[in-house]
């Protein structure tokens, strides 16, 4: 009895082993969400955030971007961590993911703001790959269309959240686009929503994220959270960090519309 425990013990470790490393990591979801704002209402945003893209990972990079450009939202918002690891080598070339990220179109643009795993790489080469083709940077500033403004702050751990320069001159409705929702305490109400992602959705997951790199444990780990009158989305993000699994916890592209 004992050894057949013992077998069926180590079969199932090696399924949730083989899932996590190579299945979960590699399945790419689109999740639509919708959120009541009559300010914004009819806008539709593409929403996706830390990609991480490893060297041998251009084919998943040219998928994800197939994935986004096939939801034909308004605008398109990029949260950051663009590179994987702390050094060039363990990523693909910002130059060549940039290239790639040339290719996404919607009808207001492509936005952009800077991760973490950007800045340690090297921020301002980051930022002016991604301006050099053709996705805009907010790096705590902002941009005002007809009907809505767009604002993003710098990562705050390789640098400074400056919200108040980033939604200096915006008017509502606004958006704010930051890589991490740590910045959420200082988030004026006046914001309509709060774009997140760094945290991963904790990237393993049982009843909740087992672990998440955030001072609030949990609180922003993934998903739409309506939090003292504030409201912010966390992405699952798309890529890996530190430890090459996901389980239960889907890398996600994520389409938010608005009524």
């Amino acid at each position: 009895m004992y050894n057949m425990f013992m077998k069926y013990l180590i079969l199932l470790i090696s399924i949730i082993f083989v899932w996590s490393v190579f299945i979960e990591p590699n399945i790419l979801t689109v999740k639509h969400i919708n959120i009541k704002d009559s300010a914004l209402k009819g806008l539709t945003i593409t929403f996706a955030s830390d990609f991480h893209i490893k060297p041998y990972e251009m084919y998943r990079l040219k998928r994800i971007v197939k994935a986004i450009n096939k939801q034909n939202s308004d605008i398109i918002i990029l949260g950051g961590d663009y590179v994987n690891g702390h050094k060039k080598g363990a990523s693909l070339p910002i130059d060549k993911i940039s290239e790639q990220f040339s290719y996404l179109k919607a009808k207001n643009g492509v936005y952009a703001v800077i991760g973490n795993h950007d800045g340690w790489q090297g921020k301002q080469e980051v930022i002016e790959e991604l301006k050099k083709n053709n996705i805009n940077v907010l790096f705590n500033s902002n941009k005002c269309f007809d009907k809505f403004c767009l604002a993003g702050v710098d990562d705050p751990q390789t640098g400074t959240a400056d919200i108040k320069k980033a939604l200096q001159g915006t008017k509502s409705p606004t958006i704010l686009i930051t890589h991490t929702p740590d910045i959420m305490p200082d988030v004026p109400k006046e914001v309509n929503l709060t774009l997140a992602g760094h945290l991963h959705g904790g990237q393993i997951r049982l009843h909740q994220a087992l672990i998440t790199p955030s001072v609030y444990g949990n609180k922003y780990a993934n998903g739409y959270l309506e939090d003292n009158g504030k409201k912010i989305y966390t992405s699952n993000g798309l890529g890996t960090s530190i430890l090459p699994i996901r389980f239960n916890c889907l890398p996600e592209i994520v389409v938010i519309t608005f009524d």
